[in-house]
């Protein structure tokens, strides 16, 4: 009888998982584009058509064909690697200051949604 109370019991928390929210597990896009532009990354980047750089959105409907897509933008956010512009210049890429984690998850999860 205790076995059945526990199972129903671990059941039903399973079914109210799914049935939650979507914006329980959303990202904040306000607060993602108010970072995006505080660390200066829409100097070259628009969100949806091309500047300096590509856009927001073909970034990220690049790197979601890839199984590592965060980790990808992740790295490129925080690493400083040499980007290549169409005219063949080359500099490094800017690393964002905050070491905010959530804030970049956050960012990261907004730019990734971009593409989708």
């Amino acid at each position: 009888m205790k076995a059945k109370v526990i199972t129903a019991m671990i059941s039903g928390a399973c079914a109210a998982g799914l049935f939650m929210s979507a914006e329980a597990f959303a990202f904040d896009a306000d607060e993602a584009q108010a970072l995006a532009k505080k660390e200066g990354c829409l100097k070259c980047h628009a969100v949806d058509k091309k500047k300096e750089a590509k856009s927001l959105t073909e970034i990220a409907k690049s790197l979601n064909k890839k199984p590592d897509a965060e980790t990808k933008l992740l790295h490129h956010l925080t690493s400083g690697e040499k980007v290549k512009f169409e005219d063949g210049k080359e500099e490094e890429h800017k690393i964002i200051k905050t070491k905010d984690k959530a804030a970049i998850k956050n960012m990261t999860d907004w730019i990734l949604s971009l593409g989708k």
